[in-house]
């Protein structure tokens, strides 16, 4: 299949075809008909899967047939649950719809509202926004979404994992009745389903790829090492191997910001992007790093949702995280589109239950390698008969999980 096969336009299949994309990933290749079509849309597509376009696509495409923006309306909302997220979507809109005579803007917190509102005077064809600065915009009355065409959800399951649902409850009763409503989640919960329900008519229920399914062409390896020397590791394995961009999860905002000291301390330079972080910083440090003038970039789980760096090489686990579904999510963002990529993880013994943990959900046992000079006092636990990784009995609802806890 091909992206001229969709029923995309001649300007639309321009716009891909220059950056060089010929044949459309699974989640664009299911998604985008059924949006072309009109129906509303349950998906389940992790990061990486290339499902942005699956809906900015056959948006643009319907847009084009319709009439322009009023002013101070906006015919198409795309929320996210992070300012990263919400300009990644917004590029996505800016290339792909190059050509065409359509008007879009990103609004987010963290910076001045004044000029945010004054681009919304004259209307805007796709509006993508983070939800506390969308309801700001609207209290302010610098926007009405009453003649509201199409919305769009992306990422629900982070918006829900924020703290983002009364907000969204709020944007829900502004919203005319008669829409086409898209949501995308990486993971179909409870909570995932009851929103669901308020937001979609008779969806058409789309899957990219098996649940909690890693790419094949990413290498996952442990390195067992005390808690203490884990820095010292990290800044090993970087020079030795000379890692050129390495992006690196920790739990904490003040983790990330005292791992940034220390590498630096070690002629490493690196960034930390985190909540605590102001827009600009943020922005900053994520275009020094794209622009490889910063080598090692660490970020907090949902500081992170929509960083998108074409062939980042590593992805680094400073620190496991408490929920296995998150490991999926963080090294989704290297091995994207048959490219190699490398999943490394420094593990102590008190994160052996999570190792645990990640290993039955992604059905594999993790290569572990010890490093001379830092075998660890405390021995990470080998897999037993007992808790070697299994695969799991098929739940009733398989699309059903638990909520992941705040991290950030």
């Amino acid at each position: 299949m091909s992206f001229d096969t969709l029923g995309l336009s001649p300007d639309i299949l321009s716009a891909v075809t220059s950056k060089g994309y010929t044949t459309p990933s699974p989640i664009q290749a299911k998604a985008i008909p059924v949006v072309l079509q009109g129906k509303d849309v349950l998906a389940a597509a992790q990061t990486g899967t290339g499902k942005t376009a699956g809906f900015v696509l056959p948006i643009l495409q319907l847009l084009s047939g319709g009439q322009p923006a009023k002013p101070n309306k906006a015919r198409v909302l795309i929320l996210t649950p992070t300012r990263e997220l919400a300009a990644q979507v917004y590029d996505n809109v800016q290339m792909y719809g190059a050509k065409l005579p359509l008007k879009a803007n990103v609004v987010f917190g963290g910076v001045k509202i004044n000029p945010q509102m004054m681009k919304l005077r004259k209307g805007t064809d796709v509006l993508v926004a983070t939800p506390g600065r969308l309801l700001d915009l609207i209290k302010q009355n610098a926007l009405s979404l009453n003649e509201l065409e199409i919305l769009v959800l992306d990422e629900a399951d982070r918006m829900l994992d924020m703290g983002f649902i009364h907000d969204i409850k709020r944007i829900i009763k502004m919203l005319p009745p008669r829409r086409q409503t898209l949501l995308f989640s990486a993971t179909f919960s409870a909570d995932i389903r009851k929103l669901a329900k308020q937001l979609v008519k008779d969806p058409v229920e789309i899957s990219a790829t098996p649940e909690n399914q890693t790419a094949p062409t990413i290498e996952h390896k442990v390195y067992p090492v005390d808690k203490t020397r884990k820095p010292a590791l990290l800044t090993h394995l970087i020079k030795s191997q000379e890692w050129t961009q390495a992006l690196v999860f920790t739990r904490t905002k003040h983790g990330a910001n005292k791992l940034v000291k220390f590498l630096e301390n070690n002629k490493i330079t690196a960034a930390a992007i985190h909540g605590n972080k102001s827009q600009g910083a943020r922005t900053r440090a994520l275009a020094e790093f794209k622009a490889n003038e910063i080598r090692i970039l660490v970020a907090t789980d949902i500081a992170a949702r929509g960083i998108d760096i074409h062939q980042l090489p590593q992805v680094v686990n400073f620190e496991l995280p408490n929920v296995a579904e998150d490991y999926v999510h963080r090294i989704g963002r290297t091995g994207r589109a048959g490219h190699k990529g490398n999943a490394v993880s420094l593990v102590c013994n008190d994160e052996f239950k999570d190792l645990v943990g990640i290993e039955k959900l992604i059905q594999e046992v993790i290569e572990r390698e010890e490093v001379e000079g830092f075998k660890p006092q405390n021995p990470l636990a080998n897999s037993t008969p007992s808790n070697k990784p299994k695969k799991p009995k098929k739940p009733r609802n398989p699309r059903t999980f638990a909520k992941k806890p705040k991290q950030d």
